[in-house]
């Protein structure tokens, strides 16, 4: 599966000192259907568990998935620090989710040589 994040995301991550192995292992979950949350228009909900925790006081992500072959993390937040978001904010996010998933081969590479995406790789090749 090809994984992905943005670059807001990105700083979120690094803020959070959070390593791209824990998304990594959570787009292999899923892949497998274990998901958090389905909120439609490919937005999902996944929980990250916290350093020397577990996921239920952890870390949020909602993210673009088609389940197969991509996924693009695009918003994290602590468990403590907020609720999932508003219903204006589910339909933006639901909206740029759909962009995400509609995205050819070129336009991920142009974003990524563009700093816009940043790909998680992971293992010795990125698993498929």
């Amino acid at each position: 599966m090809r994984v992905l994040k943005t670059k807001g995301f990105a700083r979120w991550a690094r803020k959070a000192r959070l390593d791209d192995s824990l998304f990594a292992q959570a787009a292999a979950e899923i892949r497998q259907g274990l998901v958090d949350a389905w909120l439609g228009g490919g937005l999902l909900k996944k929980r990250i568990a916290r350093a020397g925790g577990g996921k239920s006081g952890g870390y949020r992500t909602l993210l673009a998935s088609n389940q197969r072959d991509r996924c693009f993390f695009m918003y994290g937040f602590a468990k403590n620090e907020r609720d999932n978001g508003d219903e204006d904010e589910m339909v933006d996010l639901k909206r740029i989710a759909r962009g995400y998933l509609a995205l050819g081969d070129d336009a991920i590479r142009r974003a990524i040589v563009n700093g816009e995406l940043q790909e998680i790789k992971y293992g010795e090749t990125q698993a498929s």
